[in-house]
């Protein structure tokens, strides 16, 4: 019963007065608001920031608005993501690496605290519908499983409503999706792909608020899976610039370079950093690793051209609805460009990273697959670079490569300079202040009864109308697993730490950004005076803001907890919701057993379907029923697939599979029925990780694995029950978590 109540109580409601408390209310004319986040895509990726492919709807959106090029963000995805969302710096929010690194302590929980609410749940207080759609990965991986709990899910920090996937990135051909709290079974249509998907539940969710709230703003946080790899693109958008790069990333970085200054995005004087360590002169390839390099890219091309064209898709819905005048748009990428494609890149990035490398040889004769659903590509770092000029490094670096980012933000009605550029240094936990104040919104010194910190950003707005006007933000820390650097009125140091060694051994360079955009002249030996004192205010940053204790391991962080949590019997039911990529029982390295216990008999004659199912077309396994036989299928990769056969029985018999682990990566399957064994198979290839690219199933498949198992795949007789128990480790895999999250 409510303890608030205003008005009076009497005996009968004749003599009682009643009251209803009064909701929320928005500011005056407050504006709507819109995060496009985009992911991996580097400070040059833009056609307005020097790019060559085409993105003219995100180029309006810039020459409708102003653009920043001394903007800057975390080096990996889920600290940006907490910063943008929360206004505080990643470490005090609680995400100082990406949310599956979490380690124990405070500035790494993979999940933003409670002292820092996010933008959805400031604006929902105030009468703001609140939505998101895409990519999260700002839970970790103690709430992702299906039961819950989901506090850190984007319903849990302030939208009412979600609809996309967990983690770092994404099967766009074939996602596993979630709606609100819960996994989704997935069955894409001819010609889906998860950008257009995406917005089209934008789109819904925005319809839905303007017809039913009654002239309340809205709040769309629109994260895409691109430009992340996979590079899943539709091939009329590859086949359109085919060819186009086949002069290679030397030229295509120095006419990039060329286009920036004559955009204004980079000085006049600016010089072009050096190719990175790792990166060869395009001369210096093969011929086949031109083709192959060439193609990759023209897939990147097309990747980011089709993002482009959903981007449209949505602001003209704005705009057809009459909402996009009075919609502060905020368009960022969340860091810099990816080098984990290495020096040839990959048709198959997850193999190329965990299992086996590919070579050059091995792209040209897949060069077909490139893009499409059967391929899960990644270019060469080669073309990284290109992403990032003028700068040095990628993603998880904190050089500029790493660091510096497109920013866009559109207002017709509150931005008078349109198409201009602005120069002053901002960071990413500027934005929500920002906001703040273009919508007259409060940040909260309480939220729900728990203190708040204070906004560690400062607001831009000053800068639309003041191009002049010096930089409000004068001190700002990174750090990216070991890596380090600190920009302070004007200057910064920076630290590209090798991951194991000593900390106190790091080399820091010094540059002066004024008039060094590229960080290309290091100033440390002219003044390490100047060096010292900034190191020394670097600690005192990482004190202040939750950095310590410094951490260069990366998914091994999270191996401890993950073998302390993990139960050791597992019962599964059909028809379960997908148990997500990372919560699938921990098999590799080890011995286990499946036992089921079935029957049968199917109305439609013989059983067919599919009992369990890790994994996906690209690495997994399914244990189903097929033309008559109980079928048993290992996947190393896509090209590489272990099967074991028995005879169907009739009636209600108890199924076996069995593994014994002789090592790391081999070891022995095989299948009885009632305890009579029918097949044994040996396979010495096994994955070192314990997920691949999708989760687990149980009675039907939500993505493909065999081709004689096309989605749903259900199990037409009666599954009683399933249980997976794990035996003994057979050999601790060296490469588990380090592998199966690297980068994500």
């Amino acid at each position: 019963m409510s303890t608030d109540f205003a008005g009076r109580i009497g005996r009968t409601y004749r003599e009682s007065t009643p009251w209803w408390p009064q909701p929320p209310t928005a500011p005056a004319n407050a504006p709507n608001v819109v995060f496009i986040v985009l992911d991996d895509v580097g400070f040059s990726d833009l056609g307005c920031y020097g790019a060559e492919f085409d993105t003219p709807r995100m180029d309006a959106l810039a020459a409708g608005g102003v653009r920043y090029s001394n903007f800057h963000v975390t080096a990996m995805c889920s600290p940006t993501r907490a910063c943008l969302l929360t206004g505080r710096n990643a470490h005090a929010a609680g995400v100082g690496a990406i949310a599956e690194w979490a380690n124990g302590f405070p500035g790494y929980e993979g999940r933003m605290s409670r002292q820092t609410a996010t933008a959805a749940e400031i604006f929902a207080e105030h009468a703001y519908g609140t939505y998101a759609v895409g990519k999260w990965h700002l839970s970790n991986m103690a709430n992702y499983a299906a039961a819950g709990p989901h506090p850190d899910w984007p319903l849990g920090r302030g939208f009412s409503r979600w609809y996309g996937f967990l983690g770092g990135y994404v099967d766009h051909w074939h996602p596993d999706l979630h709606e609100d709290n819960h996994p989704i079974r997935h069955q894409p249509r001819p010609g889906y792909h998860l950008s257009e998907d995406l917005v089209d539940q934008a789109i819904a969710q925005v319809r839905d608020h303007v017809c039913a709230a009654r002239g309340r703003p809205f709040m769309t946080y629109l994260a895409f899976g691109a430009a992340h790899w996979p590079l899943h693109v539709p091939a009329p958008f590859i086949e359109k610039y085919r060819g186009r790069y086949d002069e290679g990333w030397d030229v295509a970085r120095e006419r990039r370079f060329a286009k920036q200054k004559a955009l204004g995005i980079v000085p006049a004087d600016a010089q072009l950093s050096p190719r990175n360590p790792g990166v060869p002169a395009w001369e210096t390839l093969s011929p086949a690793a031109r083709l192959g390099a060439a193609r990759l890219q023209e897939a990147f091309a097309g990747f980011m051209d089709h993002t482009d064209t959903q981007i449209g898709r949505f602001v003209d819905y704005l705009a057809a609805i009459d909402q996009l005048d009075n919609t502060v748009i905020v368009l960022l990428s969340d860091n810099g460009a990816s080098g984990e494609g290495g020096e040839t890149g990959a048709v198959n990035i997850r193999k190329h990273l965990q299992t086996e490398k590919e070579t050059s040889q091995y792209v040209v004769q897949h060069l077909d697959l490139i893009g499409s659903e059967h391929s899960f590509p990644h270019y060469p770092q080669g073309w990284a670079q290109v992403s990032n000029t003028p700068l040095k490094w990628y993603k998880k670096h904190t050089h500029g490569g790493g660091i510096r980012a497109p920013l866009i933000v559109h207002w017709p009605q509150g931005i008078a300079q349109r198409g201009a550029i602005r120069t002053q240094y901002h960071h990413v936990i500027d934005v929500l202040p920002t906001l703040l104040e273009l919508t007259g919104v409060q940040a909260p010194t309480q939220y729900r009864g728990v203190p708040q910190l204070p906004l560690h950003g400062i607001s831009m707005a000053y800068t639309f109308d003041a191009p002049d006007a010096p930089s409000r933000r004068q001190v700002q820390y990174f750090e990216m697993v070991g890596d380090r650097a600190l920009f302070q009125d004007g200057w910064k140091i920076v630290a590209r730490h090798r991951k194991g060694e000593d900390f106190e051994t790091d080399t820091w360079e010094l540059f002066h950004m004024a008039d060094d955009f590229s960080e290309v002249k290091d100033l440390a030996a002219e003044q390490p005076e100047r060096v010292r004192r900034m190191v020394d205010r670097w600690w005192q940053e990482a004190e202040r803001y939750g950095v310590l204790p410094l951490d260069d391991r990366e998914g091994e962080r999270a191996l401890d907890w993950f073998r302390a949590s993990a139960p050791s019997r597992y019962e599964y039911l059909p028809g379960m919701a997908r148990a997500d990529r990372l919560m699938v029982p921990a098999i590799n390295g080890r011995s286990y057993g499946v036992e089921a216990d079935i029957d049968w008999a199917s109305d439609a004659g013989q059983a067919q379907g599919v009992l369990l199912a890790f994994g996906n077309r690209f690495g997994g396994m399914a244990l189903y029923a097929h033309d008559g036989e109980v079928c048993f299928d290992y996947l190393y990769s896509e090209n590489s697939t272990h099967s074991l056969r028995a005879p169907l029985p009739r009636g209600r018999c108890t199924l076996s599979l069995r593994f014994d682990a002789t090592g790391e990566r081999s070891g022995v399957f095989g299948l009885a029925l009632d305890g009579r064994e029918f097949a044994v198979m040996r396979v010495d290839r096994l994955w070192t990780t314990y997920g691949i690219t999708a989760g687990l199933t149980c009675g039907y498949l939500n993505v493909p694995i065999v081709p004689a198992c096309p989605v749903p795949a259900l199990f037409t007789g009666t599954l009683h029950r399933l249980t997976l128990t794990l035996g003994p480790v057979a050999a601790k895999p060296s490469g588990e978590f380090a592998a199966l999250m690297q980068q994500e």
